[in-house]
């Protein structure tokens, strides 16, 4: 199945089994604007809960705050996001559709990858296991040669960035016959830049009114309360401040789904450091994220780095972590050496002073920052892209029949268990019941006695629930029930008093935090 197609499949999934619904859907909805059902929300906590007891319980130098929306406007002036927090946007004049240029020239490239990778499966098949990979990428004319208008195309792109080079992104655009998806034409505008933050006024009255903006960052609101911290906390450096919150931006060219959103949530981390050391905390961060992203068991080989080709205004090194999309690897988490830009701003603009008094060095100093900040919707997006999964499966009649199934790291599933009585008498509902109010206490459980077994187990698993538990007469005579395990199918005969000691082993944060440790 064309990933395409995929990913089409997973956004009516997500509806239909209440992740993720159309933000004012019966007013026909508002642009790139987002709300989370009920099971979606249960999975976007669950995230944010791996995430911040990550952050927290496991590092003793790092500590949690939770900033206000609405921020001084000064502070937007500081950070550069008032003069410079653009995107470069072009026009197609036929279809009268915007894009961001940088990202047509990004799938530009990412199409001479996708040659690329296309002929090396060919030559795969076609060698089988006498196939050395390596030395076809190093020699083969058709791989060199898409290799080669690729990294042509990078080195003017990289370069156009670097000197916000407007005129140049377009015409890398027109010289490499880039068409618009909708109109099919190369009838392209300028390039023009774009302010992202959306403004509002705060006051009573319209001359009184100070405007102020919507935070497009949560950065901000720890960088101005390092001291706060720092001080009642007793924080020596090195030390983190993390915090989730929500952040605006009026994004133009909002599309895929919930990757780009106007309305979004950010978990970031800022972590303070001696000046001369930032680049191997950056390192060290580095791997910390890798680790916490892959021990989701969503597969290794999904995650990757890509370092910026261009730097931020405030960053001596800055990488994303990018998790294979059905629409290609795209950034779920990026990793910046911000230096101490964002101190030093606000110390300048504020006139308080922001430094750290270091009783071993004997001096005082604007730390530098490392950044760890992931987008949870983001975030969500991979862990649904990687669970969701249609198998072809043999019925108790031979017929062959496809279940949809949701993968998801048992961990993060929104419900944990189904019970399910076989029959809705002989007191099997009852002995359910007790069952769901022993251990609703500890997972999210639910109940369901509608339709056949068979459909009520298609319906757990459509939603990603790992365990369904089912009563039957047996159950009532010795206290034993069969758990469904939902990937394999598999089933098993166990004790009541059993199941808490099961379910605990594989959903229980604590299994997945000693791999991190």
């Amino acid at each position: 199945m064309a990933q395409e197609d995929v990913f089409k499949k997973l956004v009516a999934h997500c509806k239909e089994y209440g992740f993720v619904f159309q933000s004012s859907e019966i007013y026909d909805g508002l642009g790139a604007v987002y709300d989370y059902g009920q099971y979606g929300v249960e999975l976007k906590n669950n995230i944010k809960k791996y995430w911040w007891d990550s952050m927290v319980l496991l590092h003793e130098n790092v500590v949690g705050i939770d900033s206000a929306i609405f921020m001084h406007p000064t502070i937007w002036k500081a950070s550069g996001h008032v003069d410079a927090f653009n995107d470069p946007l072009i026009d197609n004049k036929d279809s009268k559709k915007r894009y961001r240029a940088d990202v047509l020239i990004e799938e530009l490239m990412a199409k001479y990858d996708a040659k690329i990778d296309k002929e090396v499966e060919k030559a795969a098949k076609r060698f089988g296991d006498s196939f050395n990979e390596a030395m076809f990428r190093e020699t083969n004319p058709r791989v060199l040669e898409n290799l080669k208008k690729k990294e042509e195309i990078h080195q003017r792109f990289v370069k156009a960035l670097n000197d916000s080079n407007l005129e140049e992104l377009r015409q890398i655009i027109i010289d490499n016959e880039v068409v618009c998806p909708i109109s099919g034409t190369k009838n392209w505008t300028d390039v023009r830049q774009f302010n992202l933050m959306f403004s509002t006024e705060m006051g009573s009255t319209a001359d009184g009114a100070m405007k102020i903006f919507l935070r497009p960052e949560t950065a901000q609101g720890i960088f101005v309360n390092f001291l706060n911290v720092q001080k009642t906390g007793r924080m020596k450096i090195p030390f983190g401040i993390a915090q989730i919150g929500k952040a605006f931006r009026n994004e133009i060219v909002a599309r895929q789904f919930i990757f780009r959103m106007r309305e979004f949530e950010q978990m970031e981390m800022q972590f303070f450091v001696a000046p001369g050391e930032e680049l191997e905390w950056f390192e060290k961060w580095k791997q910390v994220r890798i680790k916490w992203h892959k021990a989701l068991g969503m597969g290794d080989h999904k995650y990757r780095f890509h370092d910026h080709d261009k730097l931020a205004h405030y960053a001596n090194a800055a990488t994303d972590i990018e998790y294979e999309m059905p629409f290609g690897f795209k950034e779920v988490e990026g990793i910046h050496s911000r230096t101490d830009f964002d101190l030093s701003q606000h110390q300048q603009h504020s006139g308080k002073k922001l430094m750290y008094f270091d009783p071993e060095k004997n001096e005082s100093y604007v730390p530098y920052v490392i950044e760890t900040s992931i987008g949870v919707d983001r975030m969500f997006l991979s862990i649904m892209s990687g669970a969701y999964c249609e198998e072809e499966v043999k019925g108790k009649d031979g017929e062959s029949d496809t279940r949809v199934v949701l993968k998801l790291p048992p961990v993060l599933a929104p419900v944990k268990l189904a019970v399910l009585p076989l029959v809705k008498k002989d007191g099997l509902p009852e002995l359910a019941r007790s069952i769901i109010d022993d251990l609703k206490f500890d997972f999210n459980c639910q109940y369901d006695e509608k339709d056949s077994i068979g459909k009520r187990y298609r319906r757990q698993d459509a939603i990603g629930t790992p365990f369904c538990i089912t009563i039957d007469h047996q159950s009532t005579q010795d206290n034993t029930v069969t758990i469904r395990y939902r990937d394999t199918m598999e089933q098993e005969r166990v004790k009541i008093g059993d199941l808490s000691g099961i379910i605990s082993q594989k959903v229980s944060m604590k299994e997945l935090f000693k791999k991190l440790s």
